[in-house]
């Protein structure tokens, strides 16, 4: 079931979120569909990474980077990782750290500081390969789906329903290199079937401004982008049934998108169902959200491309715990400890 359809009348405060009496039913788990083997080495402290700014799905109880707190995991996949080191024996322990920056963070995994990174990241085979091309790290098994959508102002709702309701006085925030930047500008027509931003938008940058000629020297990917627009900051379509597009980071990857919608800089916020759902049920009321797309993406957590038997052992996990993803996010809601409580009631495996 959708989340917004969970939500669409329960009151909430994330820690948290009250799903009513949604319950996704688990179907029982024989012996023989118990995980049994070790993953790792049990000495191997695997050092995880994960994005700090993505409530509830991922995020650090401090946001400030030189705090504390900043490397203390709170939601959906930290509650999935502590199931994980729980599951009797798997051999699985993590020391994790935040990090700040989104740009390329599924990548983080392929160099010296990290063994698996997090963060609600959207499994893209696009995202498996570095700049030069080379396929570096892969993704686990998908453990949680994700729907974009538009967060608006309350008052707005009626009018901006769909991203075809949205016009070239409207203004769109979003998050440069993020699946909802990429299917809003899709959805909107400021990306041709190519990826290539129509002719005649103007691309505000740190460099200067700009103008696309409609070739794939102005493309944006899920994961890449032409050289000169990895620093856009604001685009300006060229029709007037297109939105502008500003870009709500800053330098440290940290945003603050609902003061922004909130204060009227931006009319809407392109980002995936889950966080623009919570973020309107923790407005009393002042947000709301539209335009729910009908794409279904899977979140994972990457690895190195070598980690091979790593990564295929923590499917299996994976999906034991997720119940091959019958239980997702809308359960977790309503009970954080449900992947706890199914990694510490699993039954033994009898061994010959």
């Amino acid at each position: 079931m959708p989340v917004l359809e969970v939500l669409r009348t329960q009151p909430v405060a994330y820690t948290i979120v009250i799903l009513g009496a949604l319950l996704v039913s688990v179907a029982a788990c024989t012996v023989s569909d118990v995980p049994s083997e070790s993953c790792t080495d049990p000495e191997r402290l695997l050092q995880v990474g994960f994005y700090a700014f993505f409530e509830p799905v991922s995020h650090s109880a401090d946001p400030d980077p030189a705090s504390e707190g900043f490397n203390s995991h709170l939601g959906y996949e930290a509650d999935l990782l502590t199931a994980l080191e729980a599951m009797e024996g798997a051999g699985l322990s993590f020391a994790r750290r935040g990090i700040a920056s989104w740009d390329d963070i599924w990548l983080e995994s392929a160099g010296p500081d990290f063994d698996i990174v997090g963060g609600g990241i959207t499994i893209l085979d696009s995202r498996t390969r570095n700049a030069a091309g080379e396929e570096v790290i892969s993704f686990t098994s998908g453990h949680v789906q994700f729907r974009q959508s538009l967060l608006v102002r309350a008052e707005d709702a009626g009018r901006i329903v769909s991203h075809s309701d949205l016009t070239s006085e409207m203004r769109v925030g979003a998050l440069a290199g993020t699946t909802g930047e990429r299917r809003l500008l899709e959805l909107t027509g400021l990306l041709d079937a190519r990826g290539a931003l129509v002719e005649g938008t103007r691309i505000e940058t740190d460099g200067g401004a700009l103008t696309s000629d409609g070739s794939v020297e102005y493309s944006i990917d899920f994961a890449t982008e032409s050289p000169g627009l990895k620093d856009r900051r604001h685009l300006y379509p060229p029709a007037g049934d297109m939105p502008q597009v500003v870009y709500l980071s800053d330098g440290a990857g940290k945003y603050e998108p609902h003061e922004a919608l909130r204060a009227g800089h931006i009319d809407a916020l392109a980002r995936g169902e889950v966080g623009n759902v919570v973020a309107s049920h923790a407005s009393d009321g002042a947000f709301a959200v539209t335009a729910l797309d009908d794409a279904v993406e899977l979140g994972g957590f990457t690895l190195a491309m070598e980690d091979a038997q790593l990564r295929s052992c923590l499917d299996e996990k994976i999906n034991y715990l997720t119940d091959d993803r019958r239980i997702d996010f809308a359960e977790w809601a309503t009970d954080p400890e449900v992947f706890l409580r199914r990694a510490v009631e699993m039954p033994v495996p009898h061994r010959d």
